[in-house]
Formats: C-alpha cells, sequence, structure tokens
C-alpha cells in the first residue's frame, strides 16, 4: 500500500510530497530546509531513493541538491533545464521504481516553464496519483510568465494542452498533487479548495472548460505583478543551491543597531504589528513574523542589501531564518531578541504610531482632519472598489514611490492589515505621521466610508 504526505510551506503558498511504500520513498519537489523532509522519511520508516523536481523554481530555493547528497539519492531533473550540477535527466516517458509495485512516470508538461514535467504515481499499474507541480493547480493553472516576457504567450497555450493531456491521459479518480497554487504567486489565480482529483478538474478548471484562445486571453488578461525576488531564484536553484546554516546569529547591541541603520542596512522587526506600532526602534521595518514574511521581505528587500532581525524571542528568530533562506536571504549580519528598550540607545525614545479601523478614519473625515488615505492593495484588489479618494500605490512599490504620498496624516490601508503595517512602518522610518488600519476592507463600506468601483 503506498502513501503520500504533504509538507506544507505556509508562508510561502508551497507544498512538497513524500511519497512511496513500505521500505523506499520518493520526494517531489523539496523546502529548502530539508530537515523537515529527512523527519518525514524516518517517521515513516522509509529510506528515501528519488529526489524529483517538476522544474527549476522561480518562487523559492530547492533543497534537491542538498537532499539528495544527504541521503545517497537519485536526483532526477528534467532534461531539458538548463542547470549546472549532476542529475539524473528525465524525458517524457522515464520511469522509475520507487518500492515494490510503486513506479514513477514522467509526462512533459510544458507551460509554467518550458522545461515543466509532472510525475505519475503508478501502483501495480494503476495510476493512483499526479504531481502536477506548476502545470494543472486546482481551478487554475501555474503562470507561464516567469521565464522570458517573449515566452509568455506560447507557454500559456502550452499549458492549455498540457492540462489536456493530462485530462486526457488519466482516470478520473487519480489525485492532483501540485506544488504551487496555495497562495504562492507562481500560480495564476488562486487555487480554489484543499484537494482534488483529474476528474472534478475537467469539469471545473477553465484550462478544461475553456478553449484555448479563451482561455490564453484570460489568462494573460489576469496575471499580476511577479515578486522582485522571483528574478534570482531561477539562477540559484539552476547554480545548484549551498547548504542552509540556520544556527543562531551574532547578536547586536543598542548602539549596533544604530549604526546599521546609520549605515543604510535593513533592520526588521519581527514582533507582531500591533506591538510594533506601540513601541519600536526608529526607521526600523515592521514585517510580522507570522505573516508572509519571506514573501514579502524578500520582494521589497534590496537584493544582497545586510538585513538585522529583531524578534520577541529565539525561537520566533529561528523560524523567521528558517523562512529567508528559502527564498535565498542566506543569513543576518545580526539580530537581537527581547524588549524593543534594549535595541534603542540610551537616552533615545522609542517611535510609535496610532492603529485604528475604519470607523474611526470615517470620524477622522468628518472633523476635517488633514486625512490622506493609502491604499497598498494589489491593483486586482483595488479593481474591485477603493474608499473614494483614496490614493493607490501597491506595498511592493511604495519604498520607491513615497514621493507621491500627498503631504498629511497618512491612513494606510490594505485588505486585512498586514501589508498596511509593512507601509506604515515604511513611511514612519521616512518621518512620515501615519495611521495603520487595522482592519478588513469588507468594514470600509459599512463604516459609512465611499466605497467606489475603479474604473
Amino acid at each position: 500500500m503506498f502513501f503520500v504526505d504533504t509538507l506544507e510551506t505556509e508562508g510561502l503558498g508551497n507544498r512538497s510530497y513524500l511519497a512511496g511504500g513500505a521500505e523506499t520513498a520518493v520526494v517531489v519537489d523539496p523546502p529548502r530546509d530539508v530537515e523537515r523532509v529527512v523527519a518525514a522519511a524516518a517517521g515513516r520508516g522509509v529510506r528515501i531513493a528519488h529526489v524529483v523536481e517538476t522544474h527549476v523554481h522561480n518562487d523559492y530555493v530547492t533543497g534537491g541538491v542538498e537532499l539528495a547528497r544527504l541521503t545517497g539519492a537519485h536526483y532526477l531533473v528534467p532534461a531539458a533545464a538548463r542547470v549546472s550540477f549532476e542529475r539524473v535527466p528525465v524525458a517524457d516517458g522515464d520511469t522509475v521504481t520507487v518500492d515494490s509495485g510503486l513506479g514513477l512516470r514522467a509526462l512533459a508538461t510544458p507551460g509554467h516553464t518550458p522545461h515543466h514535467t509532472s510525475y505519475v504515481l503508478v501502483e501495480d499499474g494503476r495510476e493512483v496519483a499526479a504531481f502536477t507541480g506548476g502545470s494543472l493547480l486546482i481551478g487554475t493553472v501555474g503562470r507561464p510568465d516567469l521565464v522570458e516576457p517573449r515566452l509568455t504567450r506560447q507557454l500559456a497555450h502550452a499549458q492549455h494542452a498540457s492540462a489536456h493531456r493530462l485530462a486526457g491521459e488519466l482516470p478520473d479518480d487519480v489525485r492532483v498533487l501540485p506544488t504551487h497554487g496555495f497562495g504562492s504567486f507562481c500560480s495564476s489565480s488562486q487555487a480554489e479548495g484543499d484537494a482534488s482529483t483529474i476528474g472534478t478538474e475537467r469539469a471545473t478548471n477553465d484550462a478544461l472548460t475553456q478553449d484555448a484562445d479563451t482561455f490564453v486571453a484570460r489568462l494573460l488578461a489576469g496575471l499580476e505583478d511577479i515578486p522582485a525576488y522571483y528574478a534570482h531564484m531561477g539562477p540559484v536553484n539552476a547554480g545548484g543551491p549551498p547548504p542552509v546554516d540556520l544556527t543562531p546569529p551574532r547578536t547586536a547591541d543598542a548602539e549596533e543597531i544604530a549604526e546599521r541603520l546609520a549605515a543604510g542596512e535593513w533592520v526588521v522587526d519581527l514582533r507582531s504589528r500591533t506591538a510594533f506600532s506601540q513601541g519600536h526602534v526608529a526607521g526600523t521595518y515592521n514585517f510580522e513574523a507570522d505573516g508572509k514574511l519571506a514573501t514579502y521581505l524578500a520582494w521589497l528587500i534590496p537584493w544582497g542589501k545586510p538585513v538585522t532581525l529583531l524578534a520577541e524571542s529565539a525561537a520566533q528568530l529561528a523560524d523567521a531564518q528558517r523562512e529567508l533562506v528559502r527564498v535565498g536571504i542566506e543569513r543576518p549580519a545580526a539580530a537581537a531578541t527581547g524588549e524593543p528598550s534594549h535595541w534603542v540607545r540610551a537616552g533615545e525614545s522609542l517611535r510609535s504610531f496610532p492603529r485604528a479601523d475604519f470607523a474611526a478614519l470615517r470620524e477622522a473625515r468628518e472633523r476635517g482632519e488633514d486625512v490622506v488615505v493609502l491604499d497598498v492593495r494589489r491593483d486586482s484588489e483595488r479593481a474591485g472598489g477603493h474608499v473614494r479618494g483614496s490614493v493607490h500605490i501597491p506595498v511592493h512599490e511604495l519604498r520607491g514611490r513615497t514621493g507621491e504620498v500627498p503631504d498629511g496624516t497618512v491612513w494606510v490601508h490594505c485588505a486585512g492589515g498586514m501589508r498596511a503595517a509593512i507601509a506604515a512602518s515604511l513611511l514612519d522610518a521616512e518621518g512620515r505621521d501615519v495611521v495603520a488600519v487595522d482592519d478588513g476592507f469588507d468594514a470600509a463600506g459599512d463604516a459609512g466610508l465611499t466605497v467606489a468601483p475603479t474604473s
């Protein structure tokens, strides 16, 4: 009897898989922090015999090279992928034995990348699951615009054809097990649901219910901005990522923190947005450890810029390090834990700013206060409606566009509060007066604000 275990990487919206039988197993699209995978295999009592990649990833650093080295597993990578490390090249139709009666068949599914390959798990001659990587996702497909702009339309058509190949060759009851689609920006749209089968996708997935031209036109029209750090992930993965170092970084005192800020380095406060707003070191940025830390910090920080992490505990710091290595932020320059009063030099004060809801924003407007409303949601979110009179700058563009924010107290909002907190900290670091709106956008209309359609 076979098993498939899912390893979630929630912060990045991805999944890896451990699948096998009584003695041996295969790992599909492993995460960077491979000890999670080793522990899962140990818990199952199986040996990892194969590690496979569906494609050279653009949204995270793979752990495949290191996992294969540690376990002695065969490392299978699509033959057409241009990589500079030793691997077993995989072509369409190739098969490997995973365990007694259990095999894996490669199925070329270009679209997300030109070389993308899915893997079909076969038990005693019967297809039981398909590891579809960034090809056929749950209710959607992987985006085709991450490789080369000139190839995007061609890859979108290939994505449609690959979805039809999967649906045409596999039975309805085969489980669909994608890597992307659970919050990852590699997905062309948000996945719907947590589990699926080929039959379900055949009936509901746009790639399988629309003709190619309609599908491609709608897919391309709906693509959003690409996180800036994606440009670095492919080259890192193609070169063969080095092992990670998760040992604690050197400890910085208040003087060093001040010096790093003065040097233009990034000092990132990992505490909750509530704690940060109540007191923080001037010039620091707030990226909550419990939010999408890796995605948004890697998206906003200039690539290669030294970063110092401030955390409330050693455990919070260690978790943040683990998340950041997944996107290629290898080592913090320094770190500090504890209370923010210990991070500021003697005689200097912590900064703070208020948090509020949309009802308070309405009241401030009614009092005639000099209010600037800044919407930091993505374009697609604003398209569904916006607070009348608001300025729109997506959070990932804000650092380069702060000069466009009008004078006055800036009430900054997003859809729920996390991105607003990031944006408020960026503006606060520049000395602006800010109010972080920590409220769901659906509450804006209920609070009496005019929510206008976006033309």
